[in-house]
């Protein structure tokens, strides 16, 4: 079949026409896949990661269930409508990854597609609702939604609004009762305003004082898409004493009295983890946790309470080099790229 491997030499990978048909193991099912989409981790495992030959690229897909397996509880037939988080990359299984004509899928953590959305903007969805689950709720422990409380003066930083993360980040607070405020490049502010989230431009000098000023110096919570030091100093200096800061890469605490969490989306998978610098055992919470957490954006999705990143599409695996090179000068911004097969 067709593929998109690394070479095993950093900054190399390419199609290949002769993949071998990924194997049915415990917990996955086999999908034939209809769009794949973009995410910066999936260059970035091609130029910094130290990966075998011939492991599998790509993360976020949406297709068509072609074979069932066992090791899992939730209910899938041949033919059903998914899309889901595949851990492209993954030297420690080649097979993972989700840009082939079929993959492996950990069954559990998968996505139905409702009917009235397309392969194309099911594509864009995954590694930002497994993202936002992770990092918001799970690691940050902002409460999902309660009808017996209320919290419409009680603010979220959004830090990267205009990210497919951040978009949903702001969707999924605003859902959970919070206040989303979130910061974004200034042509970006009509569509994260159409969310309902409150706008500030990362490059005005007085971000951080019009951010105080907007919160009465009382903002909690910020959780931070773009995760770098610049980023993680400007979300420090808007929060209160004690208050949660969150990131979604391996960085440093921006200040020691703030409450600090970190997620990496990989692990809800449930199985180990090796990343450069990062070695972690399997989590089987954090798969728990997930099944639960898909569950509950099936729902959202099925009653159109969750609206869909733009998406920009092209179609065929070849075309993905171009979307790669535009991601990594920095060239793709309030957008999504998607590629049909």
């Amino acid at each position: 079949m067709k593929a998109i491997v690394l070479e095993g030499e950093p900054g190399k990978a390419s199609v290949v026409y002769d993949r071998p048909f990924p194997q049915l193991r415990p917990g996955y099912m086999l999908v034939d896949v209809k769009a794949v989409a973009l995410n910066p981790t999936d260059w970035k495992h091609i130029d910094f990661a130290n990966v075998k030959k011939d492991t599998l690229c790509g993360c976020d897909f949406a297709g068509v269930v072609a074979k069932t397996g066992q090791g899992y509880t939730k209910r899938w037939k041949v033919g059903d409508r998914v899309c889901g988080f595949a851990h492209g990359g993954n030297q420690l299984q080649h097979e993972d990854g989700a840009w082939a004509e079929t993959v492996a899928v950990k069954a559990q953590i998968a996505l139905k597609i409702p009917d009235h959305l397309s392969f194309q903007d099911a594509a864009s969805l995954p590694i930002g609702v497994f993202t936002c689950g992770q990092g918001m709720v799970q690691e940050m422990g902002l409460d999902w939604p309660n009808e017996e409380r209320h919290r419409q003066e009680e603010h979220v930083l959004i830090y990267g609004g205009s990210s497919a993360t951040g978009f949903l980040g702001i969707q999924f607070a605003t859902l959970a009762g919070y206040r989303p405020i979130t910061t974004c490049s200034p042509h970006n502010f009509d569509l994260l305003q159409s969310l309902g989230a409150v706008t500030f431009d990362y490059n005005d000098p007085e971000c951080v004082e019009k951010i105080k000023k907007h919160t009465n110096n009382k903002l909690r919570y910020a959780w931070d898409t773009i995760s770098t030091d610049r980023t993680a100093k400007l979300c420090a200096d808007v929060l209160i004493p004690g208050g949660s800061y969150g990131a979604i890469l391996k960085i440093e605490a921006p200040r020691p009295d703030l409450k600090f969490t970190r997620s990496l989306g990989y692990t809800a998978m449930g199985e180990p983890v090796e990343k450069p610098n990062v070695s972690l055992p399997a989590q089987p919470k954090h798969l728990e946790f997930m099944g639960k957490w898909v569950q509950a954006v099936e729902e959202l999705l099925t009653n159109n309470k969750l609206k869909v990143h733009k998406v920009t599409v092209d179609h065929g695996l070849e075309n993905v080099f171009k979307g790669l090179e535009l991601m990594r000068r920095g060239k793709v911004s309030g957008e999504k790229l998607v590629y049909t097969l």
